[in-house]
């Protein structure tokens, strides 16, 4: 494991922090790499069911490496894997977990909002300041920001370039829980060992349906969602889930 992604095991769950704290966590090409690889491994691993993603008290990240970007050109960008490594966050199929602490700004946020769920501290602070060195964001948040806070939000934080604290970003609805900040990580791995308890097929086909419903119309969004709930027929975990249920016992879920 490289240095810039540091990696816990906590049972089912899986902690991955990012680890460049004289730059405030900037997302470097190799930081991005390795966590777009890590995440794809993790993918494939039955034994992990949850991934929280977190960084230091004093920034989960603040943006982009502007000393890496501020030579490239028009070209250089359109030729660089950073496409690549967003879609292997884009595409896990887990649900995955933000736990922000301090500052979460440009690529910082919008690696938030790639995330499924997000924890906040009571120090977090939110936003996408691109405007202000010439640019805009360029890795979902002009998108994902208006699916979440709508359009006057959206153009305000993005044309501003101002931030948002962690209140703010919760009655946005950024975020789903705000916390002391010496608590956001284990409250984290709190709700990531929740989800981690339920049966991994359906918490991941449940993940891909609400996932469809931002891009989706509501008529092709319930038909997608009907296929999924009857396929779950097919699992072991349905026939343990309900069994369990009507025995009133506690399910064992297997994954299968």
């Amino acid at each position: 494991m490289s240095e810039v992604l540091l990696e816990e095991q906590h049972g089912p769950v899986r902690l991955l922090r990012l680890n460049r704290p004289a730059v405030l966590n900037a997302l470097s090409s190799e930081l991005m790499e390795t966590l777009s690889q890590r995440l794809t491994a993790l993918d494939q691993d039955d034994s992990v069911r949850v991934v929280v993603l977190t960084g230091n008290e004093r920034a989960f990240a603040a943006g982009a490496d502007i000393q890496e970007l501020k030579d490239n050109t028009a070209i250089s960008m359109l030729a660089s894997k950073q496409i690549t490594r967003w879609e292997a966050i884009r595409r896990f199929s887990k649900p995955l977990i933000a736990a922000v602490s301090g500052w979460a700004l440009g690529g910082g946020m919008e690696l938030v909002m790639a995330c499924d769920m997000v924890i906040a501290g009571d120090n977090a602070q939110f936003g996408q300041p691109e405007i202000k060195i010439g640019v805009m964001p360029g890795a979902g948040g002009t998108q994902r920001l208006t699916k979440v806070v709508g359009k006057a939000r959206a153009m305000e934080l993005v044309l501003t370039g101002r931030t948002v604290s962690a209140e703010e970003a919760y009655a946005m609805g950024l975020v789903n829980h705000v916390v002391a900040r010496e608590q956001v990580v284990p409250r984290a791995l709190e709700l990531a060992q929740t989800i981690a308890d339920m049966p991994p097929v359906a918490v991941r086909l449940a993940k891909e349906s609400v996932l469809t419903a931002l891009d989706t119309p509501l008529d092709i969004g319930l038909l997608h969602e009907r296929r999924l709930f009857s396929l779950l027929f097919a699992s072991d975990d349905q026939k343990e889930g309900m069994s369990a249920f009507l025995a009133k016992r506690k399910p064992h879920f297997e994954g299968h």
